[in-house]
């Protein structure tokens, strides 16, 4: 088959693309033929070695995808070959108790299709029967790529942790990424008023398009007291952020007294200063949130039916150009997903 990997870790330039052999089909799996695969900053760390280091090489990277059912394992039912499908990232055991309780994204055998197993830049990935959902008709391959992992972080985030209410103030930082485009939606969707963060007025301007209700340019020095001026001084009830130790100061200040702040990335480092009297004087809470339950993709995949959710692609690329969509990812130079067609 066809595909991409990474050789060793650094730059665009290790992704290779050639032939590789196709994975094993066991019991139980179910062998997808890729039509579409987004990218993801995931990817970029795992290339780079900052996400999974000790991952043996070559590693096929790749956690959004769509396609065709290709074959069945053993086992398998209520699925052939030839329907249109999502796969959800997440892969854990299925057996073990938090797994049982709906919070298989805390099983201590979970991992991350691309990342901790091989994912979708090629033409077959194979995956559990569990993390096959039917493909909306009215979807596009490319869309239906963009939508399971920032889809499904970003409802963890606003829905499961932060519990955004109808009335509070949603800060969103960096409008452009893939999580937030999801996070404005799903915030708006619940009832928020939504400030949003972006680098430039291009995309504050594309960030209003998707629904948000105020802009502000983060790049800007202080830009956190424009966050406070919008909302009279009182600073964003819930915050979705993964922009990391560059704007995390300025998170903490520009959120509300008992405010919650939901963290699942650190896209500008890890090590950050965080002042502590604001975390305990103004009783702040902070959730650390990474992907969601299995179950979260079922209400999402139903509102993006429904028209009331959307995916935003930003780029297409056919595969072979995958360090090409790395390059646009790290420069930030779109609004919305990067998908490689295969």
């Amino acid at each position: 088959m066809r595909a991409v990997w990474m050789e060793s870790r650094g730059g665009p330039e290790v992704l290779r693309y050639g032939e590789m052999p196709p994975p094993t089909l066991e019991a139980g799996q179910v062998r997808v033929a890729v039509k579409a695969v987004a990218l993801n900053h995931l990817d970029v760390w795992v290339r780079k070695g900052v996400a999974s280091p000790k991952l043996p090489l070559p590693h096929i990277l790749g956690c959004d995808i769509a396609g065709e059912v290709e074959s069945v394992g053993a086992g398998v039912e209520g699925i052939k070959p030839g329907d249109a499908v999502v796969v959800n990232p997440g892969v854990s055991c299925g057996r073990c108790q938090r797994c049982l309780a709906g919070q298989d994204n805390l099983c201590p055998e979970y991992q991350i299709l691309g990342e901790h197993r091989w994912g979708g830049y090629a033409e077959l990935v194979t995956v559990p029967l569990a993390n096959i959902l039917p493909k909306p008709a009215g979807l596009s391959w490319l869309e239906a790529a963009s939508l399971p992992l920032t889809f499904l972080t970003a409802w963890q985030m606003v829905v499961d942790k932060l519990q955004v209410r109808p009335g509070e103030d949603v800060l969103v930082m960096a409008a452009g990424s893939g999580v937030s485009v999801a996070a404005i939606q799903i915030a708006k969707l619940h009832g928020a008023r939504v400030i949003a963060t972006a680098s430039s007025d291009e995309k504050l301007a594309q960030a209003r398009a998707l629904g948000a209700d105020e802009g502000v340019n983060y790049s800007l020095p202080d830009w956190y007291k424009e966050v406070r001026r919008l909302t009279r001084g009182k600073g964003a009830d819930a915050v979705v952020d993964h922009t990391g130790a560059q704007y995390w100061e300025g998170v903490i200040k520009a959120t509300a007294w008992g405010g919650r702040i939901s963290l699942a990335g650190a896209s500008s480092g890890y090590e950050a200063t965080t002042p502590l009297s604001h975390i305990f004087y103004r009783q702040l809470s902070i959730f650390g949130s990474t992907m969601a339950s299995k179950s979260r993709l079922f209400p999402i995949l139903q509102f993006v039916a429904e028209g009331r959710l959307r995916p935003v692609i930003g780029a297409t690329l056919p595969l072979s150009q995958a360090a090409e969509g790395h390059q646009l990812l790290e420069e930030r130079r779109v609004f919305g997903k990067v998908v490689l067609e295969v």
